[in-house]
């Protein structure tokens, strides 16, 4: 175990993920002042149902792209691991800012690759309709699910489970339910919108032959 400087926040973040934050307030001003001078990281654990989860996001410092006047700053961060908080202080000795005794989660990133195949269908489906196409042709042929899962309509409680979930094969099963689920209603909107939008027009049918 080892000690970790952490940034509750109420979104998760995912392994691989680049952060952009804007830091006003003093204890994380003092964070990212001594990311700088120690070369520390820190950890993002979602502030979920009013209170700090226990799995979290470690991240690190990129750079600072703009000091104010104010001591607030902008800062670019990248995240590079999963950890679980054993021990929460609400503030690190001497320090401002919470910290956390945490215990490293080494992930399974192996995936499944009929699993990959029809949920790359699938987005390809929900992209259309929502005409999103240019994040399917961004898309690698060897995505991992943290590369879309902030464009799956997905909840923040639905996003943690992701991190709950240890392997590359259990986040594609989780993901894969929720596009079946999702893909139909979506379907059936873009239906009555094109009946709707009909609605009124000249209509050029062709009658039965009977």
């Amino acid at each position: 175990m080892r000690q970790l400087a952490l940034f509750p926040l109420n979104l998760v973040v995912f392994p691989g993920e680049k952060l952009n934050l804007h830091i006003f307030e003093p204890r994380y001003r003092q964070l990212v002042r001594d990311c700088i001078s120690e070369g520390i990281t820190f950890g993002i654990p979602p502030y979920l149902n009013e209170a700090v989860s226990t799995l979290g996001t470690e991240m690190q410092l990129v750079d600072v792209e703009k000091n104010y006047t104010s001591g607030e700053m902008d800062i670019r961060t990248r995240a590079v691991g999963l950890f679980r908080i054993e021990e929460f202080y609400r503030q690190a000795p001497g320090k401002l800012y919470a910290a956390g005794l945490v215990e490293d989660i080494t992930d399974d990133a192996r995936p499944d690759i009929v699993l990959q195949g029809r949920i790359a269908s699938h987005l390809q489906q929900l992209y259309d309709v929502l005409g999103l196409r240019k994040l399917m042709q961004e898309l690698p042929p060897d995505y991992r699910i943290y590369d879309v899962a902030h464009h799956l309509g997905l909840s923040t409680e639905q996003e943690y489970q992701l991190l709950e979930a240890g392997t590359e094969m259990e986040r594609q099963e989780i993901v894969l339910e929720h596009l079946d689920h999702i893909l139909p209603v979506l379907m059936e909107t873009e239906r009555l919108k094109e009946r709707v939008r009909l609605n009124g027009h000249f209509k050029n049918l062709t009658p039965p032959n009977f």
